[in-house]
């Protein structure tokens, strides 16, 4: 029996599609595990005793006793108020749709979506589990379980794998399995690592826990993940991440979800952007291109600016010329603090210092180290930043967020650039719980002339096709965008 193809009347999201003529491709569809399923995965992968106690060690986990602590207690801890109510609950359809790959298979033609990259609830928490046993297993039975029941679909869906990252040697581990074992094609890395500061362990475990650093795996990592990056382009993968910057210091509201929630997706998405920048890893890793997902891409453009901005005001040249202490003229700056000082410097300009002030005297030394903070990045000029940057970060935007304009916006964009946004729709959680809404919510952007036709092209189908095949050029090859993909990449070759 089928539900979503015998429904008499089309979507307007399927009647869209007709009208597009190419396929539409959503990065990001959530889905949640059968529970009873997914511990026979674990129990075969760790065991019955991991399988029993899997729960405890998921993040959040510690989190959830919010519910249970009084107000005296949440303010003593200063507890972060956790998500609640997460799950599309209005329409059983919706809400199945999540779960079973066999719906989700037949709605995603219903909402006139061509193919989609799955990203099951419980994989994008998996790889943040502190205890490395629980860690790695549960990544290995959540990505067996998904490439099992997602295989007699993969014309149109495609899980990603997960990957933990807290060693560069578990995470070429778990690729190598996913790739070459499972022929998973799609992976999931986290965006950062939350380690304890070491000065701070000695008082503790409790104090460790809250005493922590966020590392990235670019930028001033415990690790070198060079090998790591390798293996992906050996592989053909392209990382993408979904992590969560809730509970970080400015996102710990002990009453207020939403409050910690807006904004922590892209949040944690530039930590890890601006890290693998500043780190060199698009320096170094040239055909390696990344994905962010769920923050949407009005922050990529923001950052994308910023990083131009910050080149030509602070880059290594302008800084020695413009801003070096030593260049002051003395005799000069003190004929004016005499000239125009009067009674509030009088008798005290032998105390003028550098007359750079109180926080400059001393913060900043005259020999401060380093000058060239874009070195590890290989700019040495503003379109080395373009070039880093647009050819290797790519931004999953939801079907309703207006402020893609803002990535689109060619006028405003360093070089007259879009910045790469691609639909990631989120269906599946609170905020999209029907997907056949997805592709009308996004084609209304162009009817309010908020994106153009040729913008939406680039969201829904261009970018996307340009991300999976800039590795793999057989990404798509056995599914229904199969034939665009090959057309895209001949295009491609001809220019």
């Amino acid at each position: 029996m089928t539900i979503a193809l015998d429904r008499p009347h089309k979507t307007k999201s399927a009647q869209i599609r007709e009208k597009l003529g190419y396929p539409i491709i959503d990065t990001d569809v959530h889905t949640q595990e059968f529970p009873p399923a997914f511990l026979d995965y674990l129990e075969q992968v760790a065991g019955t005793a991991i399988a029993e106690r899997f729960q405890e060690h998921l993040p959040g986990a510690s989190r959830s006793k919010w519910f249970k602590q009084s107000w005296d207690e949440r303010r003593a801890n200063r507890t972060a108020r956790p998500p609640f109510w997460t799950r599309p609950t209005n329409d059983p359809l919706n809400l199945a749709t999540v779960s079973l790959p066999k719906l989700l298979h037949e709605r995603l033609q219903e909402a006139g979506t061509d193919f989609a990259v799955v990203y099951p609830n419980l994989a994008t928490m998996a790889p943040h589990i502190g205890h490395e046993e629980m860690r790695r297993a549960v990544c290995r039975a959540a990505n067996t379980y998904h490439a099992d029941i997602f295989r007699p679909y993969s014309d149109r869906l495609t899980p990603i794998a997960s990957i933990p990252m807290h060693t560069p040697e578990e995470a070429i581990a778990e690729l190598e399995y996913a790739v070459k074992v499972l022929g998973l094609k799609a992976i999931q890395i986290p965006g950062h690592i939350r380690r304890p500061i070491p000065a701070f362990e000695k008082y503790g475990e409790e104090v460790a826990n809250e005493a922590i650093w966020i590392d990235t795996f670019g930028l001033d990592s415990k690790y070198d993940y060079d090998p790591f990056w390798a293996k992906c382009v050996e592989l053909k993968v392209v990382p993408t991440t979904h992590s969560s910057g809730m509970g970080w210091i400015n996102r710990r509201s002990i009453s207020n979800y939403q409050y910690n929630h807006i904004g922590h997706f892209a949040s944690a998405a530039e930590a890890l952007c601006k890290s693998l920048f500043f780190g060199g890893v698009t320096y170094r890793f040239p055909t390696l291109k990344f994905a962010f997902l769920e923050g949407g891409s009005a922050w990529g453009a923001s950052l994308y600016t910023d990083l131009i901005w910050h080149w030509d005001t602070r880059n290594k040249d302008h800084l020695v010329e413009n801003n070096n202490p030593a260049n002051i003229d003395r005799e000069e700056l003190l004929e004016l603090y005499t000239r125009y000082g009067g009674e509030l410097v009088h008798g005290r300009l032998d105390q003028l210092g550098s007359g750079l002030g109180f926080h400059a005297e001393l913060v900043a030394p005259l020999e401060p180290g380093d000058l060239d903070e874009f070195a590890v990045a290989g700019v040495t000029k503003p379109e080395d930043i373009r070039d880093r940057f647009l050819n290797h970060f790519y931004f999953g935007t939801e079907s309703d967020d207006t402020r893609v304009a803002q990535a689109f916006n060619r006028k405003a964009n360093p070089y007259g650039d879009r910045v790469k946004a691609f639909l990631g729709s989120d269906s599946g959680h609170w905020d999209v719980p029907d997907i056949t809404a997805i592709a009308a919510n996004t084609y209304s952007m162009v009817e309010r002339k908020i994106i153009t036709e040729e913008d939406l092209q680039y969201f829904l189908s261009i970018h996307p096709l340009e991300l999976y095949t800039s590795l793999n050029r057989d990404f798509f090859k056995g599914t229904a965008v199969e034939k665009t993909a090959d057309e895209f990449l001949a295009a491609k070759e001809t220019r």
